[in-house]
């Protein structure tokens, strides 16, 4: 079996799950392995669109039950909790819409909009037309990094597959080293 039948099969399911997890790397890939024909972009869009918006849901309603527990326990977040609501109070809008593009953000700020007075309906909204924008953006972002890839390694053609290999695995050891310090 090959890397590519992998991606043919099973890109998409990645990248939904990779994007309910966290999701910039991910999408950044499905944009890249849209570029190269193994995915098409539309489809790598709606996946990341879906597995964001759903894994940003899911922290909210667990930020809405478990949430003042937690910051109950935990003085630092309780401090960071409390900065975060003074810009809800200006920011609110642009906050939700915005999170998923502030880096280290991306999976803490539902958790605490969940905590947050925000109305649900209101989240939902503004979410599901963040994670729109940012499919959109990242995706396609990653579709073009993909392309300008590909016009400088045209001679090396015969490596492509190593080549992502290799992007993936550093992708992952970035990944796997944020959620370490984090």
């Amino acid at each position: 079996m090959s890397l590519i039948h992998l991606i043919h099969v099973y890109g998409y399911i990645a990248i939904l799950v990779g994007c309910f997890l966290e999701g910039e790397t991910v999408l950044v890939l499905g944009g890249v392995a849209a570029a190269q024909g193994y995915l098409v972009l539309p489809g790598v869009m709606t996946a990341a669109f879906i597995g964001s918006l759903s894994g940003d849901q899911l922290f909210f309603h667990l930020g809405r039950r478990y949430g003042p527990d937690v910051m109950a326990r935990k003085p630092r977040l309780r401090r960071a909790n409390a900065r975060l609501q003074g810009w809800m109070g200006r920011y609110e809008t642009w906050l939700v819409l915005g999170f998923r593009f502030l880096y280290g953000l991306r999976s803490a700020a539902p958790f605490v909009f969940g905590a947050s007075p925000i109305r649900r309906a209101r989240f939902a909204l503004l979410n599901a037309v963040g994670a729109a924008v940012w499919a959109v953006v990242v995706g396609y972002g990653g579709y073009v990094a993909g392309h300008a890839l590909a016009a400088m390694l045209s001679r090396f053609a015969h490596y492509e597959w190593l080549l992502l290999l290799v992007v993936a695995a550093v992708a992952a050891g970035i990944w796997l080293l944020t959620r370490y310090r984090s």
